[in-house]
């Protein structure tokens, strides 16, 4: 029997860095130990620190939990590949950085798990999107 659920909630923390001070706010709510979630986070995690891992967490009326990891957010890739600090002001007008076509495949790759499609072309175009929103130009190899 399934157990019900409480609550459904995604936080984005750095890996390997969650404390109770960051996830307080977010989570003291839900009733669930704090402690041992951020123990749990951090264990998962430990391998990508420093980079952005989103966490969807499911809280149960026991006040158990269950944590699932997503991966980096486009935007957080994108900029870490770009080497740039942020996205344009004025996207459309301005360009900030740019990536190589083996980048923006890398990217769709990493990203394919939490897409909704299974081909990389098409997770390629999707995240092509989000660079220009982010004033990032995609370079021919």
């Amino acid at each position: 029997m399934e157990k019900p659920v409480k609550r459904r909630l995604r936080i984005k923390l750095e890996a390997g860095q969650a404390n109770p001070a960051k996830v307080g706010k977010d989570l003291a709510p839900t009733g669930i130990n704090l402690l041992q979630f951020c123990q749990q986070y951090n264990d998962m995690t430990k391998a990508q620190t420093g980079e952005i891992i989103p966490a969807e967490i499911t809280v149960y009326e026991d006040r158990s939990f269950h944590v699932k990891l997503k991966t980096p957010p486009t935007s957080y890739l994108l900029r870490q590949y770009a080497g740039i600090a942020k996205g344009a002001a004025k996207p459309g007008s301005e360009t900030v950085g740019s990536i190589t076509q083996k980048q923006l495949r890398k990217i769709a790759e990493i990203k394919l798990p939490d897409l909704n499609t299974a081909d990389v072309n098409n997770a390629m175009s999707m995240i092509v999107g989000t660079a220009k929103n982010m004033g990032i130009r995609i370079e021919q190899d």
